[in-house]
């Protein structure tokens, strides 16, 4: 746990007790536990390795705005990223299966601390949920309809950030917003669920204006729509003054319905459970970039409640 940095957000990680990895993730995810973080980094070789290794996969991605210093996101010296960057990370996770699960589950038991008495040890349990406002909810923001994920984050240096995914009517929209032009609370959610309206109204009526680049190692391949598939029109949307915002569309080519999965297990979540079909995603706000359809978003299931 040394190295946390000062004011970190925290899920709990006790000296003396032991985690799962799996509990680990859920405290990063949906507590933004930096305590959380430097004990998976210290399990992968530690900081300097976890932070090579990180910069290492945001050049496979094209990440190209990224520089990581801290594996936690505690503001340092040189550590830059930027909207169309954290899409990139959000496209790229969305392919893992324990990644969608992580950035979908809205609560969680948190292993607690062991306590011994007469001689019988213990441990107790609390419960976590996620900060993710258009996920979880909040007393002036509801969840938003079909919100699957993705996290939100917020430091002093860079205000707060929000990128999500979310489907309705077998299209799917991926926003990111950065440091939002108002102060006022929940105001990047309030921002992202306003893209994320553009987005599904907008859907065939728009054009797009460029692509999100495929990683480094991948061949290009076709994004040609399939019969009847509007997917590939976007635009563009206003993030405001200092703000960076946008979302991308996504089509089911079979036709299929792709909000069809229900979840169970450890966790709970609201809303309706998630399975995003293949299909073109398109990125709006600030500008519009064509996903390349050989990185679609994959059988992403919610857990509900």
């Amino acid at each position: 746990l040394a190295g946390v940095g000062s004011g970190s957000s925290m899920v709990g990680i006790k000296e003396g007790e032991t985690y799962t990895v799996h509990d680990l993730w859920l405290g990063v995810f949906l507590r933004s536990g930096n305590d959380a973080v430097h004990v998976l980094s210290a399990m992968n070789g530690g900081v300097p390795a976890t932070v090579q290794e990180m910069n290492a996969h945001a050049g496979e991605l094209q990440a190209l705005d990224t520089h990581v210093v801290t594996p936690d996101g505690y503001d340092a010296p040189g550590q830059v990223s930027s909207a169309y960057d954290l899409t990139l990370f959000a496209r790229s996770g969305l392919q893992k299966k324990d990644f969608r699960e992580y950035c979908s589950t809205v609560r969680a038991k948190f292993p607690g601390e062991t306590t011994t008495k007469k001689g019988r040890s213990t441990r107790s349990s609390f419960e976590i949920q996620n900060t993710n406002r258009l996920l979880a909810g909040d007393y002036d923001i509801s969840q938003y309809p079909g919100i699957a994920g993705v996290k939100n984050g917020n430091t002093t240096n860079a205000g707060a950030t929000f990128t999500g995914v979310a489907e309705r009517g077998g299209r799917v929209l991926l926003v990111t917003v950065m440091n939002p032009e108002k102060p006022d609370h929940n105001e990047v959610y309030k921002e992202s669920a306003a893209l994320l309206d553009w987005g599904f109204q907008a859907a065939g009526k728009v054009t797009p204006v460029g692509e999100l680049v495929p990683p480094r190692g991948g061949a290009r391949a076709s994004a040609q729509p399939g019969a009847g598939d509007s997917a590939g029109e976007s635009g563009q949307a206003g993030g405001g003054s200092g703000a960076s915002g946008g979302a991308g569309a996504s089509a089911n080519p079979s036709g299929s319905p792709v909000a069809a999965a229900t979840g169970s297990g450890h966790s709970t979540g609201v809303g309706t459970a998630m399975a995003i079909a293949a299909g073109l995603m398109l990125l709006l706000g600030g500008g519009a970039f064509l996903v390349n359809r050989r990185w679609p978003l994959p059988d992403l299931v919610r857990r509900r409640r």
